[in-house]
């Protein structure tokens, strides 16, 4: 029997019928149906895989979704009756039917179930997942119970899987709720590690501690500043981890940096933390295994070789991304305009390195005899690199960037799943200051450079601290930064009050920020001194 008559046999037996229309099931979200099959097989004697036992564990588990509670009943129940004759079956489980049985002891409000499912899969040689620890997490956190949510966020650890913003935020709602501080301080530094911008449910958690009264009594009132300012040297800049600084209300505010990071409200300059060159190395170390394990080797390899012939270079160009820059079809005209523009800025004047796939450079556009000459030239000038047929032309640009430590020019903001594979820690870091993205307008580019300052949460010596919100992809929308002060650490005994909308109408956040401590400090020292008139000498322009 052929192959192709092997593969007709096995789909059209029962058990690949049976298949067949579970995962249709799933696609539909239709659990109902699903049961009626998985019933209907039984009956029958059709032998179920893991495969199909997987599917009917996941459609119960979602079942919350479909909004009926008789269905959604039903499915719970049927799930762990499934899950059970699993193990009946003896069907080896694997990570997708622990995950699915944890998130219905989740549904059925028992986070402590979750929890014992997880374990039992470590026990069993299965790696969890970070889903796979969601289920206890959240459901502990639901039910208040702080401890058991970081014993989960303990194992998580210790089972090397890395929080991601939302269990950092539950984990972080759930310590101010429960008033530990010292969690909400450690919480804050691992969204700045692992997260650096947050999302605005996690900015309204941040706002919600700082305005608290246990945010207002925790700090120390008389720290020791040669202690904290070793911290920040050691810690690279932009924070020194010695706990919270300062007592007395917090004033939290919305605010925007200027081009050079100094804060519009409070005048704070940000600073740009480093990056350990040895972290790069490391990087384009990984990149290349990466990359090997996914290209074909010899031409990866032949691509490393030509970068050592011909850079370094100040800059690389993800050609395709430019070229397609407000362009239904591709544009070397675009894509010439940007190199110049880089040529232009470069200190020794040299073209970058413009990376395009092999069919980017002989077929389409790039047979018009201008472009022909174009591409030429830049050939000629070891400009240009053309990458082989079949290969995915991100991991050469990437791989250029990085191992010559040059800005990178592309608007792509490298989410898809290749760039998953790179890991959170290090690769946002390196973006962040190597990424130049641009937009096109009548007069040419535009280039938008890496900012001179790092857009993470910052920790300041004096213990106020700067949060970046997430913004989309428009680059001319400002980013908002949240900016918790602790007014009453540097100025006892003032109680600043926000201005009203009638009061700040014409100021600027700066001058909104300058009126409110300022009034608030002239206040503190009438009140000190017992005085019931305030004069304003020399106030005004003079005609």
């Amino acid at each position: 029997m052929s192959n192709k008559a092997r593969k007709k046999a096995r789909r059209e037996s029962p058990e690949g019928v049976l298949r067949f229309k579970l995962d249709m099931c799933s696609k539909r979200g239709d659990v109902v149906e699903a049961l009626r099959l998985y019933d209907e097989a039984r009956s029958l004697g059709v032998p179920l895989s893991q495969h199909n036992y997987n599917v009917l564990l996941y459609l119960c588990s979602c079942s919350g979704s479909n909004g009926d509670e008789n269905v959604v009943n039903l499915a719970l129940k049927r799930g762990f009756e499934i899950f059970k004759q699993m193990g009946v079956d003896g069907i080896e489980p694997n990570e997708a039917t622990f995950t699915s049985a944890a998130r219905l002891a989740c549904a059925m409000e028992d986070p402590e179930m979750a929890f014992n499912l997880v374990k039992q899969m470590k026990s069993c040689g299965i790696p969890p997942k970070l889903r796979s620890y969601g289920p206890p997490l959240f459901g502990f956190c639901k039910k208040g119970d702080a401890n058991r949510a970081y014993e989960v966020d303990a194992h998580m650890v210790e089972s090397g899987v890395v929080a991601e913003e939302p269990e950092l935020c539950a984990l972080l709602g759930l310590s101010v709720e429960s008033r530990w501080v010292d969690q909400v301080y450690e919480m804050m530094h691992r969204l700045r590690a692992s997260v650096r911008q947050v999302s605005e449910s996690t900015a309204e958690v941040v706002e919600r501690w700082f305005n608290s009264e246990d945010a207002a009594g925790v700090g120390e009132e008389n720290w020791d500043v040669g202690k904290v300012r070793e911290g920040v040297v050691k810690g690279g800049g932009g924070w020194h981890g010695q706990g919270w600084l300062g007592k007395g209300k917090w004033k939290v505010g919305r605010t925007e940096m200027d081009e050079a990071g100094v804060c519009q409200s409070c005048g704070e300059k940000l600073v740009g933390i480093d990056i350990d060159p040895r972290e790069t190395e490391n990087f384009a170390s990984s990149l290349t295994k990466l990359a090997c394990q996914r290209e074909v080797k010899a031409d990866f390899v032949q691509f490393q070789e030509w970068l050592q012939w011909h850079g370094p270079f100040d800059a690389v160009v993800d050609g395709a991304n430019v070229s397609l820059i407000n362009q239904k079809s591709f544009s070397f005209f675009e894509l010439n305009s940007v190199v110049n523009c880089l040529r232009q800025i470069s200190p020794s004047k040299q073209l970058p390195l413009v990376i395009l796939h092999r069919s980017r450079v002989t077929g389409g556009p790039a047979q018009n005899p201008n472009n022909e000459k174009l591409i030429q030239s830049w050939k000629k000038s070891g400009a240009l690199y053309a990458t082989p047929a079949g290969s995915n032309d991100d991991w050469y640009w990437l791989y250029a960037a990085v191992n010559g430590n040059c800005l990178l020019v592309t608007n792509d903001e490298m989410r898809d799943h290749l760039f998953q594979l790179l890991g959170t820690s290090f690769f946002p870091r390196w973006k962040e200051k190597h990424q130049v993205r641009l937009t096109m307008t009548r007069r040419g580019p535009v280039l938008h450079m890496p900012p001179p300052y790092s857009i993470v949460i910052q920790e300041s010596e004096q213990g106020s601290w700067h949060v970046p919100t997430v913004i989309g992809d428009d680059l001319e929308t400002p980013r908002q930064w949240l900016y918790p002060q602790g007014l009453e650490s540097i100025l006892p005994n003032t109680g600043m009050t926000s201005l009203d909308s009638v009061l700040t109408q014409g100021m600027n956040m700066k001058k909104k920020h300058e009126v409110e401590v300022l009034s608030a400090v002239v206040d503190s020292i009438a009140n000190s001194v017992g005085a019931d008139t305030i004069v304003d000498v020399g106030a005004g322009q003079m005609p």
